[in-house]
């Protein structure tokens, strides 16, 4: 019986019944639009962290590498006054160069001039843009004859900085930590 009364329906009804079927399986475009807002809402709520993760991991990075430089040139003072290191008349007993902390420097107390080295390599500036520049042409160099305020390069280096201009998150210029 229930066969006859199909084979008998209109075919508009059946269409219809078809047709409501399909609609309440799927979405409407207001469903969508809610879903979008709400992904966008997220998006935007978590592009800001993620930004503000990525800088404080570079900061960090800043951190490590102005450690690691600095404790390699105050190791390299120490040898030169510790009389490992021979040191002219007129020199600072500060390192020329980043790179001789890297390449090694012959130890004067040792029979047979074995070198002594600071560095393995020199860090990046993690803040300098330039990623093609030498580590060493990354950073700012004070020389131990300039001013802490206004550093400047010259015969020996005293001192690294980052050439950013950018600030930090705590509020102080990358250059002035």
């Amino acid at each position: 019986m229930a066969e006859f009364a199909r084979s008998h329906e209109p075919a508009g009804a059946a269409a219809t019944v078809r047709s409501d079927a399909w609609l309440q399986s799927g979405f409407t475009l207001i469903e969508l639009l809610v879903v979008l807002a709400v992904v966008g809402l997220l998006a935007a709520l978590t592009v800001p962290v993620a930004e503000l993760t990525v800088q404080r991991s570079r900061e960090q990075d800043l951190r490590l590498a102005l450690r690691e430089i600095r404790s390699a040139i105050d190791q390299y003072k120490k040898a030169v006054d510790d009389g490992r290191i021979p040191k002219r008349a007129d020199a600072t007993g500060y390192p020329e160069s980043l790179e001789v902390l890297v390449e090694g420097v012959s130890d004067g107390k040792d029979a047979k001039k074995r070198k002594i080295f600071f560095l393995r390599r020199i860090p990046r500036d993690p803040m300098n843009p330039d990623s093609a520049a030498e580590p060493a042409e990354t950073w700012g160099k004070r020389s131990y004859e300039s001013e802490p305020n206004e550093p400047r390069e010259g015969k020996d280096v005293y001192d690294v900085y980052s050439r950013s201009t950018r600030v930090g998150l705590n509020g102080v210029p990358y250059s002035k930590w």
